[in-house]
């Protein structure tokens, strides 16, 4: 069970659609906020998406206070918005599932006026702070409302709220000050300071003097105290987690641990954060994740609310951390059952493309937190042309979207975008955007993504045994001498290293002529579940059975050394 599967039960298309824009508009500027919100149970995902995407907006359209137009836009936004929670409907794209989710989960209005007041306000003038209690208020304001409009989501498990409230908008204070350090130099550029004035007064600072490389002792002790003092409320706020149900503890800490991660690294540069932007960690460590994901929640088995996927605590465990067993090196996917997703719901194929989108983002940003260097899928095989054609346009039409979409954010993540398979027959826009993505990221090291369109496996080893036959009829390679290595150069993409572990999705248990050759000792690991609902707790599944398995490689002995 995943958000698409959570969303088919909630209303119109529209309203459907606006979720996932919520989503798309979270992953675009706050990708560890998504990561952190995927551990959440599947039906509470969404509307968490739909509040922090509005407060993001909100925050957006604030920012924009300086442009031409931009006083006006915020305040018909703020106006336009508590009109559409008092009627209880929107016909915005964003709002429309945020209103929804207000009215669903009784979210406190008086949050969300002083979250717009408090935006309007930090907008209209320069921040100006003296003590620590008055930069706390603007948090509060800004940050600490939208954290608290979330505890009714993670569902307290006391009947009083009150403690609950206080300890989210604690947290939402922590992350706006690291906001505030993140963007500091942006800050300070336009002429704005977050930073208390007597912190500055009593280290015998001005604000010249943060611009400046003087003074570096008195400076880096300024960072120190920020984060001295970030981290106090960081530990209260962390009290929030066993107040809330089981199923949202690992949403919280995932959360906790980016933030004491983001703070290391700020203590580690010191005064460096107010010259030079230090990002947010994409997610937390691997190990960290894997503790989070893997690690056993007592407090599940004597939850009252098994609505809340006790299970979501046990089932998925595995004995160890994923990276400190034997991982693989390369995992492949035949996402299936895309259009069986789709029919069980009443529409059309395409619907089923459009959710199995996401369903390889998550793949994909499961895999550069759990350090996975190749991640290749099956996105479209030489069989599959003889589809309708409303569908293989809309197919196609898809997949250029999902390369425009996705390729500056995964390009700055380091991923390098490949395309194994024939190239002479897909859309030629659809070939030029594919190959430039294969340009543009061909120096990317952290991830090699590898997306199979128009292959077969089959007709990669025919053609590969063609080009072998012409080299050896011109007397480029003499046939007796032709080897194993000679017969990969020919292929599609001759660096593609073997595939150590295959997933199959949808219940089919089959390879399906996908990677043949590279998959001749794979690990075959097939799912029931369909692929837009795959996620990363499927993903750890098939790593965690990955690893129990004793590889021979046709030897006596199992292969015990890890292949990363």
């Amino acid at each position: 069970m995943d958000q698409q599967l959570s969303l088919a039960g909630i209303g119109t298309p529209d309203l459907h659609e606006s979720f996932l824009l919520c989503e798309r508009e979270l992953r675009d500027d706050l990708a560890p906020m998504v990561v952190a919100v995927s551990l959440l149970p599947a039906q509470i995902r969404p509307h968490v998406h739909a509040v922090s995407a509005f407060a993001a907006r909100t925050d957006h359209l604030a920012d924009e206070i300086g442009t031409a137009g931009g006083a006006h836009d915020l305040e018909r936004w703020c106006a336009d918005s508590l009109e559409e929670l008092r009627a209880g409907h929107s016909e915005h794209p964003l709002r429309r599932a945020f209103v929804h989710t207000v009215r669903m989960w009784h979210l406190d209005m008086e949050l969300i006026e002083e979250l717009l007041e408090a935006l309007s306000a930090d907008s209209a003038a320069p921040p100006a702070f003296f003590t620590f209690a008055d930069l706390r208020r603007y948090l509060r304001g800004v940050s600490g409302t939208t954290a608290e409009l979330l505890t009714p989501l993670l569902e307290p498990t006391a009947d009083d709220l009150v403690l609950p409230q206080r300890l989210m908008s604690t947290l939402g204070e922590v992350f706006q000050l690291v906001d505030i350090l993140q963007d500091f130099p942006i800050d300070l550029s336009r002429g704005r300071c977050y930073l208390p004035t007597r912190d500055l007064h009593q280290l015998g600072l001005s604000h010249d003097d943060l611009r400046a490389r003087e003074h570096r002792s008195a400076l880096n002790e300024l960072v120190e105290l920020q984060v001295r003092r970030t981290r106090e409320l960081l530990e209260q706020g962390a009290a929030v987690v066993p107040l809330v149900h089981p199923s949202s503890h690992p949403f919280l800490q995932t959360c906790i641990r980016g933030t004491h991660a983001y703070l290391d690294e700020v203590q580690r540069r010191k005064s460096a954060v107010l010259r030079e932007r230090i990002p947010l960690p994409k997610a937390v460590s691997s190990l960290a994740l894997s503790e989070v994901l893997l690690s056993p929640h007592p407090a599940a088995s004597r939850s009252s609310k098994p609505r809340l996927l006790r299970r979501y605590f046990t089932r998925q465990r595995s004995p160890r951390p994923v990276n400190t067993v034997m991982a693989p090196n390369h995992i492949a996917v035949i996402m299936d059952g895309n259009r069986r997703w789709a029919a069980a719901r009443g529409r059309p194929p395409v619907d089923g493309h459009r959710a199995g989108e996401l369903a390889l983002q998550r793949l994909i940003d499961s895999a550069l937190e759990l350090e996975i260097p190749h991640v290749s899928v099956f996105a479209f095989s030489t069989e599959n042309w003889g589809r309708a054609s409303t569908e293989l346009d809309a197919l196609m039409e898809l997949f250029f979207g999902l390369v425009q979409r996705n390729l500056d954010r995964y390009h700055e993540l380091g991923v390098r975008v490949r395309w194994c398979g024939r190239r002479d027959r897909v859309p030629t826009r659809l070939r030029e955007e594919s190959e430039a993505a294969e340009r543009l990221t061909a120096g990317n090291r952290r991830l090699s993504f590898t997306a199979c369109l128009d292959y077969g496996g089959r007709a990669e080893m025919l053609d590969a045994a063609r080009a072998l036959a012409t080299d050896a009829a011109t007397g480029l390679v003499r046939p007796e001498e032709i080897g194993e290595d000679d017969l990969v150069r020919q292929f599609y993409l001759p660096d593609l290293p073997d595939v150590d572990l295959l997933i199959r999705t949808s219940g089919e248990q089959r390879t399906s002529n996908f990677l043949p050759w590279h998959t001749a000792y794979a690990e075959l690991v097939f799912t029931d579940v369909l692929w837009p609902d795959f996620d990363r707790r499927h993903l750890l599944d098939a790593i965690a059975e990955y690893s129990r398995r004793r590889r021979r490689f046709g030897a006596d002995q199992p292969s015990t050394v890890a292949t990363t």
